[in-house]
């Protein structure tokens, strides 16, 4: 069989499956690591998306699926974002140029897209987990494949991570990790293991002593095989001295590196003679995120996921004037921080989405990343609250669901004074595992615990002042994008405990809204107002505890309607029908998310599909 060689163009063009990899000459393969990239670039910066992760993994998918036979090899990928290119080499290019369109492929990975995509997720630290149930199963059914978890050195942070790696001897002899260390989750790895992986990279006596060995063996005829049993048995004398710890030989593995990550032929000798071996592995592979494109080496954070962008410049081209509520967040705690010293802040790795580098810098003994570990958060939160802090948590709302147990039972139980700010509350467009419209059903029946749904950037900072001084329980739930000033004239100071606010006064229907929706309230007024129906718009700004009297009062003169960015059943729609269920009133209305599974898309397109717009709301208030 003719390898293709360096010499031909559009190399990407030839690769309709992994097998075509097996035919490209090592400088082919290098050329197409070029091409994919750009062909990265060229999608991510028009479509938006998951760029620097993807960019520092090029070399290794192309190894990985060089060396392993998909789909009967199973390789399971850690959180999916960085597995762009692994759809690409998987017969989805051309499917992959509609990445986070309406309709089009799904930024992470999904067992319905391909046979490829063995195992979907969109949180962190799963692919241990999944991948040992899966090589458990194959010894069980007496299989052959190979089972191979892809994991980031920030995934390697998360607790469900460490318990999957302590399971593994007792569970198969035949493992493999992959330990794409990259020193960077989304933000940069923090934390013990971070540190010692550091050390490893950075032992090069160890790994000096290890290649020196092999080769001396080598040249030994004869006696090779007695020799290196005792080259072996030094090795793992000396590599307590020099590697501290150890721990991925003390939990079962046979540990292998660091290499080049970037070393296409290093990784695939490496992971065809990791095949062979009978015992569990780990396989350290050292990348470098954003490689190849310049703005993203230098920024890495900046462009782990990030909406369209000018290659040239990586400059937003959905820049607005208007600040985030991200934005106006990190503003306002540095401001409540200022005020008041007991006020602390923690993320779980996501210092710059949810707006805290801001105050990182500002307030450095104040600020607390414990990478990402939601559930350490939260109880870590909890254990300051205990000794005077007033802990405020930045978390997306998808992954406060990692932590709800804790958020029960070691914060409200306790009724402890933590503000959990949830940001990307709504849809987005990353799909069903990143929309964050579960979380009132989960949090709503929590006890002491007080939710709240500010409507733009100003009420956003008044809500966590008025937080802060009720010295509880609370949290403050708000979506992703700008935070545009609502309509309606209300005090700017003033955020009663408890209570709703009348932004437009009506006779025909009372519209309540959550959040943002407020906005959309009033688009739907408008648009009823054109056939003559005087919609009253109405702030429902504290789903817990929720103004039962005003509604009550709405709900007696004229059909009430809920509008929230949240699933209907748990949400406002819930709280309206529990609130009227044994009281006369007029009719209610709700819309807002269904039970059914969110599409990924566009925000404006999955609207208009689940016929979610303003047009859409009017018109079927209007055929009541």
């Amino acid at each position: 069989m003719t390898k293709m060689s360096f010499m031909e163009n559009n190399i990407l063009d030839k690769i309709n499956s992994p097998a075509d990899l097996r035919m490209l000459t090592p400088e082919a393969k290098e050329r197409l690591a070029c091409e994919i990239r750009g062909e990265l670039i060229d999608v991510i910066s028009k479509n938006g998306g998951h760029l620097a992760p993807n960019m520092g993994v090029v070399e290794l998918t192309i190894a990985l699926h060089t060396a392993f036979h998909m789909p009967e090899d199973k390789i399971v990928w850690d959180i999916g974002h960085q597995a762009y290119v692994h759809k690409i080499l998987t017969g989805r290019r051309e499917f992959f140029k509609t990445l986070r369109q309406d309709g089009g492929c799904l930024g992470f990975l999904s067992r319905d897209e391909s046979e490829y995509d063995v195992f979907g997720a969109g949180h962190a630290g799963t692919a241990i987990s999944a991948a040992l149930g899966m090589a458990a199963a194959r010894d069980r059914k007496g299989g052959k494949e190979k089972v191979v978890a892809v994991v980031g050195d920030g995934s390697l942070n998360c607790g469900v991570s460490f318990e999957a790696l302590n399971h593994v001897a007792e569970t198969t002899k035949d493992f493999i990790i992959i330990l794409n260390d990259n020193k960077m989750s989304i933000s940069k790895n923090v934390g013990g293991m971070s540190r010692y992986l550091n050390r490893i990279i950075t032992t090069k006596g160890y790994n000096r002593l290890k290649n020196s060995s092999r080769r001396f063996v080598e040249k030994i005829p004869r006696i090779g095989s007695t020799i290196t049993s005792i080259i072996g048995r030094f090795e793992e004398a000396t590599k307590s001295v020099l590697v501290p710890g150890v721990i991925f030989e003390e939990l079962g593995f046979r540990y292998v590196g660091p290499i080049d990550g970037h070393n296409i032929e290093e990784l695939t000798r490496t992971f065809e003679g990791i095949r062979e071996f009978e015992k569990p592995a780990i396989v350290h592979v050292i990348t470098e995120k954003g490689r190849g494109y310049k703005l993203a080496e230098d920024a890495p954070e900046k462009f782990h996921g990030l909406a369209s962008f000018d290659p040239e410049t990586g400059e937003d081209l959905n820049g607005s004037s208007t600040p985030s509520f991200s934005t106006v967040f990190g503003h306002s705690i540095c401001e409540l921080a200022e005020k008041q010293k007991e006020v602390v802040a923690l993320t779980a790795g996501m210092r710059t989405g949810t707006g805290l580098l801001e105050f990182s810098k500002k307030y450095p003994d104040r600020f607390f990343d414990v990478g990402i570990a939601e559930e350490h958060a939260v109880v870590f939160a909890a254990g300051m609250a205990t000794q005077g802090f007033v802990p405020v948590i930045a978390i997306y709302s998808t992954f406060l669901q990692r932590a709800l147990d804790y958020v029960f039972h070691d914060v409200c139980l306790q009724k402890l004074p933590v503000i959990i700010c949830e940001d990307r509350s709504g849809i987005v467009e990353d799909g069903a595992t990143h929309h964050g419209i579960h979380d009132l059903s989960f949090l709503r029946n929590m006890p002491n615990v007080s939710i709240l749904c500010p409507a733009d950037g100003c009420e956003l900072r008044n809500m966590l002042f008025a937080a802060f001084e009720r010295k509880e329980p609370a949290i403050i739930r708000y979506p992703r994008g700008t935070a545009v000033k609502k309509p309606g004239t209300e005090p700017v100071e003033m955020v009663p405990w408890g209570k709703s606010f009348v932004l437009k006064e009506g006779t025909d229907i009372a519209i309540w809204a959550s959040g943002r929706e407020v906005t959309t309230a009033f688009e739907v007024a408008a648009i009823l107002s054109k056939s003559g129906k005087n919609a009253m718009v109405v702030n429902a700004r504290f789903m817990k505890p929720f103004d039962t009297d005003l509604l009550l009062q709405h709900a007696a003169k004229m059909p009430v309607a809920t509008i929230e960015d949240c699933q209907i059943q748990g949400g406002l729609g819930s709280i309206v029908d529990e609130t009227l269920i044994n009281v006369p009133h007029k009719g209610v209305h709700h819309y807002g998310w269904g039970n059914e599974v969110v599409p990924h898309g566009t925000i404006a397109g999955i609207r208009r599909k689940c016929k979610f717009t303003a047009e859409d709301i009017a018109a079927d208030i209007l055929k009541k």
